[in-house]
């Protein structure tokens, strides 16, 4: 696929395309999407980031993450990486919020994204591709909850910013459908 990501302001009208790394260079806001699969227990499907990536690596995360490609819709883009990166497919995926953050890395890169979250359901267990992720588990919201506060540093900046809102909405959703 495309190594671009579509430029965007913050209510999400397309500004332009860019070259990701430049995008990410310069810090500009583009879309994006974070994929968390929950199994039947109520689990989330996580997965620990390759140490090839070029930022966050080795990190714990949400079940995968990219962007889409000019001209490709959220949903099309979510199951397209859910394949690549974790070897499975789900049907079911939902998109429940989006919300801007920025972050800065150490190595003068930055993310500053527009990032739908979307959810979908699945006991599947991955057939991860290496060069995207180097493990992967289900855990519970306590058990991940407790993680998090004690090893902060061991996940993501945007799962810490995403998985507690992202939960409460699912459980919502899940008792309501």
């Amino acid at each position: 696929m495309s190594d671009l990501v579509i430029l965007v302001n913050s209510k999400d009208q397309e500004t332009g395309v860019m070259d990701k790394l430049e995008a990410h260079q310069k810090g500009l806001l583009h879309r994006a999407f974070s994929v968390l699969i929950f199994n039947s227990s109520n689990e989330f499907l996580i997965q620990r980031r390759a140490v090839s990536k070029y930022h966050s690596a080795g990190l714990w995360s949400n079940t995968c993450c990219s962007h889409p490609a000019p001209e490709e819709t959220i949903l099309n883009a979510a199951k397209r990486r859910l394949k690549e990166e974790m070897g499975f497919e789900c049907n079911n995926l939902t998109e429940l919020y989006y919300l801007i953050y920025k972050v800065e890395f150490d190595n003068n890169l930055s993310e500053h994204e527009l990032d739908h979250i979307l959810i979908g359901f699945s006991d599947s267990k991955p057939k991860l591709n290496p060069d995207e992720a180097s493990d992967w588990k289900y855990i519970s919201y306590e058990e991940l909850k407790k993680d998090i506060a004690g090893n902060p540093d061991n996940y993501t900046f945007w799962f810490k910013a995403i998985f507690e809102k992202t939960y409460r909405l699912m459980r919502k959703q899940r008792l309501t459908d």
